[in-house]
């Protein structure tokens, strides 16, 4: 289900902005109806609502903001390329991980772990090379996310509570809501009022249109919501692979779709890059079961 929902979200995402070229506006929609997801959900008791204080709010508040940064970048590259470019682009993530790592945290990172990062940094740079779509706006702002994800995942474990996943992940997509309305507004609320909405209605209707905006907000919370509860259940090697798959899958799926054509290089590229990933989350899965086996 988590592929699944990714995938349509991903397909639906894309058809949007071919003829609604809004990111911080649609960026904005994925939350709203995320939130109101929750709300709706807390208020039948699926699942209970988990109070929060001042406190709790202080650890989550960088996380939600990291997410903010993150989700709206994420849809500017992909508003800017392909799909399946974009999610090329981020599979430079584990990169930026590790180098968080060692050098934010201050933890060691073994080396082979930062060699099996090589094929990655090269497959993505075979790939920026003769992709079709490319341009400075999709990468830089696909690189913007990558940063930005990085750091949620490491205020995240400080961030780590008795609260569930579930409730946790209500709480970061109602801040974000709130981060994420300033900039929509600023960066893109005097064109769509002007010609953006009119513009995407008179292409396609105002019912599909909302229609549209209403699945792929839905879309996105549940594929987001799905992820956090599966690999809160798993074992570190099987989110290692859960994670490299969903990213074959969603670059696989978009290609056929959207029928993009790409150069032998950037095909290439994007392979060498995928499995420098693969090899990445293995060893790394690897040595964190090493770790607990230890610490057991």
């Amino acid at each position: 289900m988590w592929y699944f929902l990714n995938v349509i979200f991903n397909i639906l995402n894309k058809k949007i902005y071919n003829y609604f070229p809004y990111p911080y506006f649609v960026s904005l929609i994925h939350l709203v109806v995320g939130v109101v997801y929750c709300l709706i959900s807390w208020s039948v008791g699926l699942p209970k609502r988990a109070p929060i204080n001042s406190n709790l709010l202080k650890l989550l508040f960088p996380v939600a903001l990291c997410h903010a940064l993150g989700h709206v970048t994420s849809n500017v590259s992909f508003a800017a390329v392909a799909v399946s470019f974009a999610h090329t682009i981020k599979a430079l993530e584990p990169f930026f991980n590790a180098a968080a790592t060692q050098f934010v945290l201050g933890q060691q990172v073994p080396l082979s772990l930062w060699l099996s990062l090589a094929p990655v940094v090269i497959g993505v740079s075979m790939a920026s090379l003769t992709e079709l779509s490319f341009n400075w706006t999709g990468f830089i702002n696909a690189m913007i996310s990558n940063i930005s994800f990085t750091y949620r995942s490491i205020y995240s474990k400080k961030a780590m509570t008795d609260m569930d996943s579930t409730n946790v992940y209500a709480y970061i997509s109602i801040i974000s809501l709130l981060v994420c309305i300033p900039p929509a507004l600023i960066f893109e609320g005097p064109q769509l009022m002007q010609h953006g909405f009119s513009d995407a209605i008179a292409k396609v209707g105002l019912q599909k249109f909302v229609t549209d905006l209403f699945l792929v907000g839905l879309f996105y919370h549940l594929y987001n919501q799905l992820a956090t509860n599966t690999l809160e259940r798993v074992a570190p090697l099987t989110h290692a692979v859960g994670n490299v798959l969903k990213r074959v899958f969603v670059i696989g799926f978009s290609i056929i779709v959207f029928g993009n054509r790409i150069t032998t290089q950037t095909g290439i590229g994007t392979c060498i890059a995928i499995a420098g990933v693969a090899m990445y989350s293995y060893i790394k899965a690897r040595i964190e079961e090493e770790k607990r086996k230890k610490s057991a």
